[in-house]
Parts: C-alpha cells; sequence; structure tokens
C-alpha cells in the first residue's frame, strides 16, 4: 500500500505534466560535448552492425543506448537522419539477386525440372536479408538487451518529432520498420491486464495522474474517485517495461449510458455496483507517444469488456462518452469562408483555409432563424450591424464570442442547439479523409466495431470541451453482436454505422437544403 506522504509528494508535481521522449535520468549534455558523443555514435552504430550478434556488440548496444540518451534533440535527430538515410539497404544487390531470381525462375520454368530450387531458397533467403535495412539489424539487436524496447519507444517518439518537422519518406519509412518491430514486441501473448487501486505504489498511480489526457486529474480526491467503487480503471503493463503502463482506460459503472463527462467525472449520485448495467469507458490514455499508430487501444478495450462480463454479467451496454476534439477546427474555418467580419490575418493563421470552397453549410430554414435571432438586441451588439450579414457570419460571432457565453445562452440555444446537432452529425459521419472518418476518436472507434448511438449537447461545458465541440460529447455503442459485422462496413465500404438519432440529425424532415 503506498503512504500517504507520497501521494502528497507525488500530487505536489504540476499536474498535466507530460513526460517528454527519450530524457535521459541525467540530462543532455551541452552543445559541444553531444556533438562529440554524436560522432562517437556514427563509429559505434557500425561496429554493432558489423559485429552482428556477440558479446562484444553487446557492450556496445547499451554503450549506444547510453550515449543516445545524452545527446540533445538536435543531435539525436541527425542521428536519426543517418539511420534513416545511410544505414538502409544496398539496392544494388536487390536489383542483382532480383536478377538471378528470375533467371533461376525462367529456367525452372523451361526446363519443368525442379533441380533449380534449392537455388531459389538460397536466393529467396538472400533477397529478404538484402531487403532488410541495416538500420532493422540494429534496431533487432537494441531490442534483445534489457531495456532495448523502452529505448526503442523513446527513439520512436524523438523519431515522429522529426517527421513532423521534415515529413520525408526516408523518415516515414524509418518509422515504419520501428513501428513493425515494436507491434511484434507487443504481442498481446505478452501485455498484462491490470487494474488500478488505491493500494497501488505511488509511483504507478503518478503516472495515472501525468498521462491522463482526456480529464485531467485535478487532485489526490479526484484520483481515490475514479479508482473507487462504481468505478474501473485497467491497463496494459509490459514485462520488458516494468512500472510503466502503457495504456490506461477509465470506467465508469452506471444504470444507462451518460451524456455529461461532468456528471461522470463529480459522481454525485454514484450507482451501486448490483445495479449497474452499462460500463461507460470516458477515458482512454496512451502514456507512450514512441507507440503511437499501434493498436493498443483496441485490444485493451476489447479484454475489459471480457472482464467485465465474467464479473458482472447484468452489464450489457458498453458505451464510451467520448470528446470530438476537432469538431471546431473543421467547422469555423468554413463559416469564416464567408464571413466578412473574419480579418485577413486571421485567415493566414489557418492553412487549411487555402483549400476551402464556399459550400452551403445552413439549410435555408437555419439561415432564416439565425437572422431573425440577429435582430435581437443582444445578439445584434455581438454581431455590429444586422445589415450585410450573412448567417454563417452570425454563426461564426456565436462560437467566436468571448468565454462562449453565446453558445450557452438559453436564450439562443434554440436556434444554434439544432444547427450544431446537425453539424456535427455531418461532420463524424460524412467527412472523411482518404475513406476514413476525419475526426480522430471516432476513426478509433467506428474501426474497432462501435457505432455512434447519440450526441449530447452541452455534454462537457468545461473550457476545452467548448473550445473544441461546442460542448458537444458523443457516445459509441460497443453492440458485441454486431462488432464484426460495422467493422466489415467501414473498413471495406466506408459506412460508419449510426443509430436512427444520428440519421435523423444529418437531415431534420422540417428542413431543406439552402
Amino acid at each position: 500500500m503506498a503512504k500517504a506522504g507520497d501521494f502528497w509528494k507525488f500530487m505536489s508535481f504540476k499536474l498535466g505534466r507530460r513526460a517528454g521522449p527519450a530524457i535521459a535520468s541525467n540530462g543532455t549534455l551541452e552543445s559541444g560535448s553531444s556533438t562529440r558523443i554524436f560522432d562517437k555514435l556514427q563509429a559505434t552504430i557500425q561496429n554493432i552492425i558489423n559485429a552482428r550478434a556477440n558479446a562484444s556488440s553487446d557492450i556496445a548496444v547499451c554503450q549506444f543506448s547510453n550515449d543516445y540518451y545524452k545527446l540533445d534533440q538536435s543531435n539525436k535527430h541527425r542521428i536519426l537522419t543517418l539511420l534513416a538515410t545511410k544505414y538502409g539497404v544496398n539496392r544494388t544487390n536487390i536489383q542483382n539477386l532480383s536478377q538471378q531470381y528470375s533467371d533461376l525462375c525462367k529456367a525452372e520454368k523451361e526446363t519443368k525440372e525442379e533441380k533449380n530450387t534449392p537455388a531459389l531458397y538460397r536466393t529467396e533467403h538472400s533477397l529478404r536479408s538484402a531487403l532488410t535495412p541495416l538500420s532493422v539489424q540494429l534496431f533487432k539487436q537494441i531490442n534483445c538487451q534489457p531495456g532495448g524496447l523502452k529505448f526503442l519507444v523513446d527513439m520512436r517518439a524523438d523519431l515522429r518529432m522529426l517527421i513532423e518537422d521534415q515529413n520525408l519518406p526516408a523518415f516515414r519509412y524509418l518509422d515504419t520498420c520501428l513501428k513493425e518491430i515494436l507491434e511484434t514486441a507487443l504481442s498481446p501473448a505478452l501485455l498484462e491486464l491490470h487494474l488500478f487501486t488505491w493500494e497501488d505504489p505511488a509511483a504507478i498511480l503518478e503516472k495515472l495522474v501525468i498521462f491522463e489526457a482526456v480529464h485531467p486529474i485535478s487532485n489526490l480526491y479526484d484520483l481515490k474517485r475514479r479508482l473507487g467503487s462504481e468505478r474501473r480503471c485497467f491497463g496494459y503493463f509490459h514485462p520488458s517495461l516494468p512500472g510503466e503502463p502503457l495504456i490506461f482506460i477509465e470506467v465508469a459503472l452506471t444504470r444507462s449510458i451518460v451524456g455529461c463527462i461532468q456528471d461522470v467525472l463529480r459522481n454525485e449520485s454514484p450507482t451501486p455496483e448490483d445495479e449497474a448495467t452499462t460500463a461507460l469507458f470516458y477515458s482512454i490514455s496512451s502514456t507512450q507517444p514512441g507507440l503511437t499508430g499501434i493498436s493498443l487501444g483496441k485490444l485493451l478495450i476489447k479484454r475489459v469488456v471480457g472482464v467485465l462480463q465474467q464479473e458482472m454479467p447484468k452489464i450489457m451496454t458498453f458505451a464510451t462518452l467520448s470528446p470530438i476534439p476537432g469538431f471546431m477546427s473543421w467547422l469555423l474555418p468554413r463559416l469564416a469562408s464567408e464571413s466578412q467580419s473574419f480579418s485577413s490575418s486571421r485567415m493566414q493563421q489557418d492553412s487549411e483555409r487555402k483549400s476551402l470552397f464556399k459550400e452551403n453549410l445552413l439549410h435555408a430554414q437555419e439561415a432564416r432563424s439565425l437572422l431573425e435571432s440577429c435582430r435581437t438586441s443582444f445578439l445584434m451588439g455581438t454581431c455590429r450591424t444586422a445589415e450585410n450579414q450573412t448567417a454563417e457570419n452570425i454563426m461564426w460571432n456565436i462560437l467566436t464570442f468571448p468565454r462562449k457565453e453565446l453558445i450557452r445562452s438559453e436564450s439562443l440555444q434554440g436556434v444554434i442547439k439544432p444547427i450544431l446537432l446537425r453539424l456535427c452529425a455531418r461532420y463524424l459521419l460524412l467527412e472523411k479523409r482518404r475513406g476514413k472518418a476525419l475526426d480522430v476518436v471516432t476513426n478509433f472507434h467506428v474501426q474497432n466495431g462501435a457505432l455512434i448511438e447519440r450526441l449530447n449537447w452541452m455534454g462537457d461545458f468545461s473550457e476545452r470541451g467548448l473550445n473544441q465541440s461546442a460542448g458537444i460529447t458523443v457516445n459509441y455503442c460497443y453492440r458485441l453482436d454486431k462488432i464484426e459485422e460495422n467493422i466489415g462496413n467501414y473498413l471495406e465500404k466506408g459506412i460508419i454505422s449510426s443509430s436512427s438519432m444520428l440519421k435523423d440529425l444529418l437531415e431534420p424532415k422540417s428542413m431543406s437544403p439552402g
């Protein structure tokens, strides 16, 4: 059991702090020393690759890891650039082997004999080796060492930061190679499911506080409430990363699907566990930036559903209470593109705006309602003058009003609520990128087999919720008998499964496009 003093100590850390990738316990060195270590690492890489797997290479691998952590970010990026550009494959060798393989296949086909079969197998093996970048050989040797998996996770986090600055094919390919190694190392058979409790060591509970990415843990009592009765918090650990939760999910046990996150977090009317029929997943957080894109979340949800089914047979509904992080960033530029009040300086701040084209976001009846509302003195003041104002301009003013007061205004909700819910349904169901849902949370859940159950007005009235989605939240529902069908519809046909509520929101019968 963790000591109370330990809790107060770790809770005194700045909440919301995020651990950066590949940070050494003793810090990085000054620029000059870091550059000297970079020069040393170049020679170490070559020695490791030349030596392959033996005792001397083991020592060199450990030294490489230790020295890499001492580099500043600039020299880490230089090492990654070196690995991406200088330690790839020998393409001339691949071409020669490919020609040799083609000749062997042709000869065997012409003679209809199998005397070339042994040579074909040898050439296939040689091709396989030739197609493996030298950098991958290095990564595999690192992964075999104690602490090697953690090092590769941290290195990939650094690589992804580099890709954000320089999105080059060589860097993306190196990232793919690293990701494949990590996916193999993080096999589901090796992942350990853990139920977090108040009895866990303070060092582990501290990780929950630091890495809770969706709804920050505000204080000690908030943490205790999330680990108490009527709640569950599960996470995945790996034997090679002791004391490091890779990902964790928070669950509220309720009588029905809840739409407001503040109700869940305050938990003022808890549901007795023996009366709970719904498991509400309200937060899922990854602790390792280097594991981005590796589908641990899907595995965790599936495993937790199985555990809860076994532990609590009364629970029949599995749903989420999720944010919609991209809604406002999608909507505001489209409104602004037709807004005369939108300044050119603001337009330059949004790179997406250059590619926007005018579109009828609002239905005719919605536009009339907004223009009528603009005649009221309260709203007219925010929109300057009602003359020459488009409905899109009025909507933009409402959504960008300081402290989002107009979104929460009861006098305006009758007008803006149905509009925003319809536009949000459109954003979630119809807006795609390369055939996948534009919203990252939607894409995550629907590719795991969930359907979009309902939208909730003022489901998150925190400042963050209002800024991200005008306070709207969404429930995704995992109907166990429909999961495989939903996955197939999404991956094969691009169809996002949804309830009738979402379909009705998308095209209200009383509205017609303007």
